[in-house]
């Protein structure tokens, strides 16, 4: 099977690296308004210009008061308009990306099985090492807490034992 040019386009470094608001990891001004007010002028689309013009909107709470985050800022959020169109972008995307991989493995079903069994058996050493990382990781850290709970109990037998009252959670 020939691959197609659209998908060896999505596989090309193109270096840019835009650093404003993204919509599914996609700048927002750079990417998303562009395309979507394109596709209003060759009409697949019909995005309000009110969307493409303010396409960040404040939350509000339900008593109509401006909504904050945890950390102090007005909490925002994309028009529903443009979050919409950006979802069935991206669902048209994983089912582009899915068909595509149908079809390769359709057409070439040994090849492409001797190649996932190639990435497994790639994968093995490094899964067993992370493996055995985690485990010892896992180990260490229940070393660390029993270690700290008696030293914990010490101190609070140590100060039970001067008459003084003690304090429960107090390391």
């Amino acid at each position: 099977m020939k691959t197609p040019q659209y998908i060896k386009a999505l596989l090309i470094p193109n270096g840019q690296k835009p650093n404003g608001r993204k919509i599914w990891s996609i700048d927002l001004e750079t990417v998303w308004l562009p395309f979507l007010t394109a596709t209003n002028i060759t009409g697949d689309t019909q995005i309000s210009p009110e969307a493409l013009g303010a396409p960040l909107r404040l939350t509000y709470n339900a008593d109509g008061t401006v909504k904050f985050t945890k950390s102090g800022r007005p909490q925002i959020k994309v028009v529903k308009e443009l979050s919409d169109s950006v979802r069935m972008v991206r669902e048209n995307f994983t089912a582009t990306l899915t068909n595509y991989a149908s079809s390769v493995i359709n057409e070439n079903p040994e090849a492409y099985k001797q190649q996932v069994e190639a990435a497994r058996r790639a994968g093995e050493p490094i899964v067993k090492r992370d493996n055995e990382n985690m485990q010892e990781a896992m180990r260490q850290a229940m070393e660390d807490a029993i270690s700290q709970a008696e030293a914990q109990a010490e101190t609070q037998a140590q100060t039970e034992a001067k008459g003084e009252p003690a304090t429960a959670g107090v390391a």
